[in-house]
């Protein structure tokens, strides 16, 4: 059915539903019919859905407002350190600012990773499906791809991906800051 086990977990403890096609298979499977599997728990399922839904859209503008937050502090710090040469100890407080704003942005990144864990979300178009209430299609090529990576490679990939994020932040904020220096001074 290319559902993970902590999707079939979640179905069996309540905290997540099966979607109509993964309903319509397990029916097939099991030769009963829908209505015996789901037992009036359409509402219910609905009520999940669009609450997990709404949350993924007020986590997903929590994490824009607080990264441009986070880079804003950024900026102001490399202003601090590079145009006016103020000594370490004082910008600290703009750089734990910084910190905790990002902090504040993983946090809500993390909550919305579970939400697309808990419904089996892996690839943009079902994450997308899902957002717009539509049917999520889990048999494409490129789900069923996804779904066989094992979890310590998407590890690998998730921290090479933050490596480069980095490498690209670090280059950015270094001529940023020189034109920031450049302009001011």
């Amino acid at each position: 059915m290319y559902v993970s086990r902590q999707t079939i977990s979640s179905w069996e403890n309540g905290k997540t539903y099966p979607d109509v096609q993964s309903l319509l298979l397990l029916s097939e499977i099991f030769d009963v019919t829908v209505d015996s599997l789901i037992k009036g728990d359409v509402d219910t399922m609905t009520e999940t859905i669009d609450r997990d839904v709404k949350t993924m859209k007020r986590l997903g503008y929590v994490m824009i407002i607080f990264m441009l937050l986070m880079l804003a502090a950024l900026i102001w710090l490399s202003v601090q350190l590079s145009a006016w040469d103020w000594p370490l100890e004082q910008a600290v407080p703009t750089a734990v600012l910084a910190f905790v704003l990002w902090g504040i942005a993983m946090f809500a990144a993390t909550w919305v990773d579970r939400i697309k864990r808990d419904h089996d979300l892996v690839t943009y178009d079902e994450i997308l499906a899902y957002w717009h209430g539509e049917p999520v299609d889990r048999d494409t090529e490129k789900g069923r791809r996804e779904r066989l990576i094992p979890r310590w490679m998407k590890v690998v990939r998730a921290i090479g991906l933050g490596l480069l994020a980095a490498a690209i932040g670090a280059f950015v904020g270094y001529w940023g800051a020189s034109i920031a220096n450049a302009l001011l001074g």
